[in-house]
């Protein structure tokens, strides 16, 4: 198994819960998003960005509003729909599951795998 190709997945897999928290803060601009998500080292690219934002519209879960700019042409910034916000609590409330869990998991193979010990 490829472990780049694992952490790639995993990353991609949280993606959409991430976008979602940034947008829950108020109208963002998707280069605002792709900064924040680049510098969480969550590796995203714009041809990844944009298709998941236009998914997210689709689905009803964001919406967007053009702003106009006195540095060029108007920008498009996402907001969540009342959905969108119901959808959050939702996979926060999976998210919480999650990390207790896997907490659990890695806590219980380092007790139970420690290297240390003799076996």
């Amino acid at each position: 198994m490829d472990l780049e190709n694992a952490k790639v997945q995993m990353r991609k897999g949280i993606l959409e819960f991430c976008i979602l928290h940034i947008i829950s803060r108020g109208e963002v601009y998707a280069s605002d998003m792709l900064e924040e998500l680049t510098s969480a080292k969550i590796m995203v690219v714009e041809g990844t960005l944009y298709p998941l934002l236009t998914r997210l519209k689709n689905s009803g879960l964001l919406d967007y509003k053009w702003v106009e700019s006195a540095s060029g042409p108007p920008r498009k910034y996402y907001v969540l729909t009342e959905t969108g916000k119901g959808f959050l609590v939702q996979l926060e409330e999976t998210w919480i599951e999650l990390q207790t869990s896997t907490a659990q998991i890695i806590q219980d193979s380092f007790h139970h795998h420690n290297p240390s010990e003799k076996s």
